[in-house]
């Protein structure tokens, strides 16, 4: 599972009318009066407001109508007019209305702020909104609303650095909330500022501890750290349904996901295991199951129902990874296709990157795989998956003194993986450092097991006499890398 901002990552705002708008000038104007206010557009407007606070919008709507065919040039009727109309999901009407409070008052920011939300997540013109929302920033540069829209718009757009500039202002603003760092954090996260993105969700939780969202994107940030033990506690404190139905299905494998990345496939699968039949049943965990528990199930049918997801889900880059997972140790070339598809749609997004090199690991296109990998460091230094796999790529490559700098960062990560130690060791005993080879074998056969390591326990043992014959000899090329 990877965090994706631009594309499943999805801020909820809600799209509210202003009330209490200040009216005292028109009602001073005003001559002409009656008991139910039907002559006069201000008492006329204040029913609209009395109807759109109760949630009655056509009414409402009517008396906003009325009170500006009483006075055609009413901007604060125009606006909430316009309002009325997108709660009524007539969308091009409601343009309409605030194009009309905007020509009315060219200065006022509150139609601005309003048509660009309409523009931008209402009728999907962003490139129309864009302006709009920095007209209104420039007439008021911490309208939260305007920066909050337009902060949405470039990073969907891709322009992270001022999507980044754009939330830390709405964060500052007045009206901003948990959910405002929780995006800002969101978007950190996908432009590789790891720490920074920890530091946003901690405000986001602070101000709301409930905010499951906030938590599990911390949980990731974490994970891309290397920082299991927070990232555990993070997926453990999510707050998971008590009876999960079908509904529930893409939020549980999420979940269950993150605790494979943790390291803790007994609690994905513990997970899996209390959900309903329907649940269990569904393609994606059938699919999922498998991959982390071959023996629980048939390839070819985790496959096939993956398969008919992605044929109904095109453009569904967490599928496409996930068949990439799947195919690839049997069928690399497969994998290089889903995990490239899916890197298309989220080019940002490090975890299919890392999977695409993984998938040329085991195609065994080890030169291509290494670039990949140096460039996600590039972006995530601290990513153990992506350390091993650079470690694998140079090591299958000869390149032995390179690779032992990566399976030295592992082995300091994951001092406990007894595997890093062996290749350490062969490393070094391939370059001719021998003195150096010796130390990591022993380390290797102290932590090793024989249930895990038989096969490269019995290599070592076989090397050791020799391996310590030749030190004796003064053998061995003297370690250039210190």
């Amino acid at each position: 599972m990877s965090f994706q901002v631009t594309s499943r990552f999805c801020i909820r705002f809600a799209f509210a009318f202003t009330l209490g708008l200040a009216c005292s000038s028109f009602a001073a104007a005003q001559t002409e009066d009656s008991a139910n206010g039907e002559g006069d557009p201000i008492k006329l407007f204040d029913r609209g407001q009395d109807a759109h606070a109760k949630g009655d919008y056509k009414l409402a709507l009517e008396f906003y109508e009325e009170a500006i065919k009483l006075r055609p040039e009413f901007p604060e009727a125009e606006l909430q007019r316009g309002q009325a109309l997108v709660s009524l999901n007539r969308r091009e009407d409601a343009e309409v209305a605030f194009r009309r409070a905007i020509e009315l008052r060219p200065a006022w920011v509150l139609p601005y702020a309003k048509l660009g939300f309409l523009l931008a997540r209402v009728m999907n013109r962003p490139g129309e909104a864009e302006p709009v929302l920095r007209k209104a920033l420039n007439l008021e540069p911490k309208n939260f609303e305007a920066l909050f829209e337009l902060a949405n718009l470039r990073g969907g757009a891709g322009d992270l650095k001022e999507a980044i500039e754009l939330w830390k202002r709405a964060t500052a603003a007045e009206g901003a909330t948990a959910s405002t760092w929780d995006a800002l954090g969101a978007t950190q996260y996908q432009n590789g500022e790891l720490q920074a993105a920890i530091s946003s969700f901690n405000r986001a939780l602070t101000m709301n501890p409930a905010n499951d969202g906030a938590r599990e994107r911390r949980s990731q940030a974490y994970l891309a750290l290397g920082d299991n033990q927070r990232a555990l506690e993070d997926i453990r404190a999510l707050r998971l349904p008590a009876q999960p139905t079908a509904q529930d299905t893409h939020f549980i494998l999420e979940v269950a996901q993150l605790y494979v990345r943790a390291g803790r496939k007994d609690e994905a699968l513990k997970l899996l295991d209390t959900v309903d039949s329907s649940v269990k049943a569904s393609p994606e965990v059938v699919a999922f199951r498998f991959q982390i528990e071959p023996t629980t199930g048939n390839a070819a049918e985790a496959a096939a129902a993956l398969e008919k997801l992605v044929a109904q889900n095109p453009r569904d880059a967490a599928l496409l990874a996930q068949l990439g997972a799947l195919y690839r140790t049997t069928n690399p070339q497969r994998a290089l296709d889903y995990y490239r598809r899916a890197a298309d749609l989220e080019p940002r997004n490090t975890d299919y990157a890392t999977g695409y090199a993984a998938a040329l690991i085991q195609a065994r296109r080890f030169a291509e795989a290494a670039v990949i990998l140096r460039h996600i460091l590039s972006v995530t230094p601290d990513s153990y998956v992506v350390h091993a796999n650079l470690a694998t790529a140079l090591y299958e490559q000869k390149r032995f003194a390179e690779s032992l700098l990566e399976y030295e960062w592992v082995a300091k990560a994951k001092p406990e993986i007894a595997a890093t130690y062996f290749f350490i060791a062969t490393a070094h005993d391939y370059l001719g450092e021998y003195v150096e080879a010796l130390a990591a074998y022993e380390k290797f056969l102290a932590v090793a097991n024989a249930q895990d390591n038989q096969l490269e326990i019995e290599k070592v043992n076989l090397r050791l006499p020799a391996l310590r014959n030749q030190i004796k000899r003064g053998e061995g090329a003297k370690n250039a890398r210190q």
